[in-house]
């Protein structure tokens, strides 16, 4: 494969991988616009975001057999198709309920993007190079938190909230019509894959009960549901409990996310004198030792706005060199069945980060103590089950250094 081409996949796949995310981000600064226009209020609004958290965790668990049945690219032309069709209805919505049932919709069509592409880089590269690959669909995915907050900000304070769902219809319809003309399908369709309620169950069971899935998957979930209570909980955290406006909002979150998307990039960098393992042990630590540093400043009144974005930068630094690891390592051992394995760990990804999300509505308080706290319950809980699971794993899992993030199972 060139260069070019190997370039040119990536992009189209982070595109993919972007799309679901972007769908989150892009609206977050409206959240006081869509409170108002509907007569709610902001916690009520957070809830649309859990739905759209709750549609990606079925809708995943949907597209991972069909992908394996049906190939690729066919399961990916409906959930993109579904996907426009219910952000264009969004823009008519006239109660929260219709918001949350049609975010709902949107992210089970998303998140055939989500698996679809999560396969392919199974399908079109090396083992060795998954981790870098997925490294470099964080690096494209670093556009949606730097510029989609941003320009939620903008169109929300000159547009309107409603704009937005019509300008991520016309980021859909660009990238399907992409994907039907230059992206190649990586995995013909297999008769002989049961759609039957039994062998499907037995498919995931298969992935679910491998020892280095289950450790990496859901110690990686754990840890990357820390993102989640920052999206849930930063609106009212910056908006409310802060007072930054709408625009300012859309900056400090974009600023953020340099944390997260330039640590994921460290990561090429630490694979070539480290081992993966290596590499999630040491950052799991450190972030639990930020989290806890926050959660403790956060009650003694340590941190104002600055101290908050900089604790929230520390830990999201973490999250971004433990993803592409945990993610490449639970998928490592799967081939032919990397679809199921794909759409399982994100549904394991989703699953947890919804329930967190909605775990930060219910908290009435005043200041940033319950995303905190959420935040070091996740990292803590995320170390023990790791250091749990590495003892069921028999089988060696090597990552030899000065490769770039190889996953070899022995």
């Amino acid at each position: 494969m060139t260069k070019q081409r190997y370039f040119f996949l990536v992009l189209i796949l982070g595109g993919l991988t972007a799309l679901g995310p972007f769908s989150i981000d892009m609206y977050l600064p409206g959240f006081p616009a869509i409170a108002k226009s509907l007569h709610t209020t902001t916690a009520q609004v957070s809830l649309s975001l859990s739905g759209f958290f709750i549609g990606i965790s079925v809708g995943q668990l949907l597209y991972g057999p069909l992908l394996d049945r049906f190939g690729r690219k066919n399961p990916l032309y409906v959930g993109l198709v579904l996907y426009i069709m219910a952000s264009l209805g969004c823009f008519f919505v006239t109660s929260i309920e219709q918001l949350i049932v049609l975010r709902f919709i949107q992210a089970v069509g998303s998140c055939a993007a989500a698996v679809a592409s999560m396969a392919m880089v199974r399908d079109l590269f090396p083992v060795k190079d998954n981790a870098k690959v997925f490294a470099m669909l964080i690096l494209i995915l670093g556009v949606s938190p730097m510029l989609a907050p941003t320009v939620g900000g903008y169109v929300t304070a000159f547009i309107g909230w409603q704009a937005i769902f019509v300008i991520l219809a016309t980021i859909a319809t660009i990238i399907l019509v992409v994907v039907i003309f230059f992206l190649p399908e990586s995995y013909q369709p297999d008769p002989t894959y049961s759609l039957k309620p039994k062998p499907i169950l037995n498919s995931f069971w298969s992935v679910l009960k491998h020892p280095q899935f289950y450790t990496y998957a859901v110690c990686g979930a754990i840890g990357f549901s820390g993102l989640f209570a920052y999206l849930a909980a930063s609106p009212f955290v910056f908006m409310d409990v802060y007072g930054v406006s709408t625009k300012v909002y859309g900056w400090i979150f974009a600023l953020l996310s340099v944390g997260f998307i330039g640590s994921s990039q460290l990561n090429g960098l630490l694979n070539k004198k480290f081992k993966s393992e290596q590499i999630v042990n040491v950052s799991l630590l450190c972030m639990v030792v930020v989290a806890i540093i926050f959660l403790v400043g956060s009650i003694n009144g340590w941190f104002g706005l600055v101290g908050t974005i900089a604790m929230l930068f520390a830990f999201l630094c973490c999250v971004g060199i433990i993803y592409p690891n945990t993610s490449a390592l639970s998928l490592a051992p799967f081939a032919k069945n990397a679809g199921t394995a794909a759409a399982l760990l994100g549904a394991i990804q989703m699953a947890v980060g919804t329930f967190i999300s909605i775990e930060v509505s219910l908290f009435k308080s005043r200041s940033a103590i319950p995303m905190a706290g959420l935040m070091a319950a996740t990292a803590i809980i995320a170390l023990v089950i790791l250091l749990i699971g590495k003892r069921t794993i028999v089988t060696e899992v090597e990552v030899p250094a000065g490769d770039d993030a190889s996953v070899l199972m022995h």
